[in-house]
């Protein structure tokens, strides 16, 4: 193997975050299990993030063998938005060098997650000569077209993406459509692109009883549970879920009699979380405080029980560039009901583990929802399917391809004999 040590770059957010915080999601969980699994390898694995609050070590060994995160000191230690994060890149990339030369350590390769990430791999490229390979995990153009909430995206975001997309060595892109996007908006070049999607840990994510799992966190035997896992922002369209559910009660005013929704994200006692006190007063205005939980983020340990007690997991998303909660889902044999959007429409299949819907179509997803709750077999049987093809994105096979990718950089780097 031509690999020995490798640098990850996560600028704006720590793997070891708690799930649905403002920052935290499935790029967190791919950033953990990828290093995860290349450390078993023995793989000497280097995750650096910038420093966000006073709480963090200057390393943490948590993640495991021969895995460490690394935060670093640059701007203000506390939580910025990615624009406000732009302007202590160089102080980032120049703390990032020191502590390299600090340790003797040199970079195979280097492997950066989103767009601020990418442009301290290009300078790191610049000084060292290293080659990086690129995954946004999200794109600035999706967003912008979708214009979620008169969402503004600077234009920083994009012309950085941009030249990334020039200066990488390689892209991963997720899915075929983020292949397409790459190609469509940013006129990449698709000879560099790569599609390799996230894995998921199918022996921590593996099927496990209803029963098991509800009592376990103390949940009702008795009800349907819906679950919602992510942060909590508008192009989530958690919205759309509570407004089903006020759609199901007015077809059918016991519907939700035996039915509760689960939200896991965000602090429902933060009230200066716009998204979360507009979900909460939707839930007062429509009356559904009964039928609606708002949980808060959660340690990623506890959430393969949540996953096993559920019915379905719901994913009304604007835009998802893969979709890491439908997967674990899935792998744990729970349906999901999914917008048919970027890696939702790829990775869920309609009527075989889950349900596709249209994007911000309440009325849609109450008959989805209706046709999972009231047909047990069918349930359990998406459920069975949605586990066996999980089964296909095991972290194993995954890793095996990101490595392959990895030492043909290298091979085509290295000095041709005669």
């Amino acid at each position: 193997m031509s690999i020995k040590n490798l640098a990850i770059l996560s600028v704006h957010t720590s793997p070891l975050a708690p799930m649905g915080g403002k920052k935290t999601g499935g790029m967190n969980v791919y950033i953990r299990e990828l290093a995860y699994e290349l450390g078993q390898r023995g793989i000497n694995v280097d995750i650096f993030v910038r420093r966000s609050t006073n709480e963090e070590p200057s390393i943490d060994y948590g993640i495991g063998d021969n895995v460490r995160v690394i935060y670093l000191d640059a701007g203000p230690v506390d939580l910025l938005q990615p624009d406000q994060i732009f302007p202590y890149l160089s102080e980032f990339t120049a703390r990032l060098m020191k502590f390299s030369t600090m340790h003797n350590t040199h970079y195979d390769i280097v492997y950066s997650h989103y767009w601020l990430s990418g442009w301290v791999a290009a300078k790191l490229q610049e000084a060292w000569g290293t080659p990086f390979v690129q995954m946004f995990h999200t794109l600035g153009q999706m967003k912008k077209r979708i214009k979620t909430h008169d969402m503004v995206l600077p234009d920083q975001r994009i012309s950085t993406e941009t030249q990334v997309i020039s200066w990488a060595d390689r892209i991963i892109a997720a899915t075929p459509a983020e292949h397409s996007q790459l190609v469509w908006l940013y006129r990449a070049n698709r000879r560099k692109i790569e599609i390799i999607p996230p894995g998921v840990n199918t022996s921590r994510f593996q099927p496990l009883s209803k029963k098991t799992a509800r009592e376990q966190l103390g949940l009702d035997q008795n009800k349907h549970i819906l679950l919602f896992v992510g942060r909590i922002e508008p192009l989530k369209s958690v919205d759309t879920i509570i407004q089903s559910l006020d759609v199901m009660r007015q077809q059918n005013p016991t519907a939700l009699d035996n039915l509760q929704f689960a939200i896991i994200g965000g602090d429902p006692n933060d009230q200066s979380d716009e998204e979360m006190v507009r979900l909460q007063r939707l839930t007062q205005a429509l009356n559904l405080e009964d039928a609606v939980l708002f949980l808060g983020a959660k340690d990623q340990n506890l959430l393969p029980n949540y996953y096993a007690a559920a019915t379905a997991v719901v994913m009304p998303s604007d835009y998802e560039s893969f979709g890491m909660v439908a997967l674990e889902a899935m792998a744990m044999g729970t349906p999901v009901i999914a917008s048919k959007v970027g890696g939702l429409a790829f990775l869920v299949k309609d009527s075989e583990t889950g349900f596709h819907i249209p994007v911000r179509e309440p009325s849609a997803l109450a008959e989805r929802i209706m046709a999972l709750i009231t047909d047990d077999a069918k349930t359990e049987k998406m459920g069975q399917q949605a586990s066996h093809l999980a089964q296909g994105y095991d972290w194993a096979k995954i890793v095996d391809r990101i490595l392959a990718l990895f030492d043909d950089i290298l091979e085509q780097r290295r000095p041709q004999t005669a």
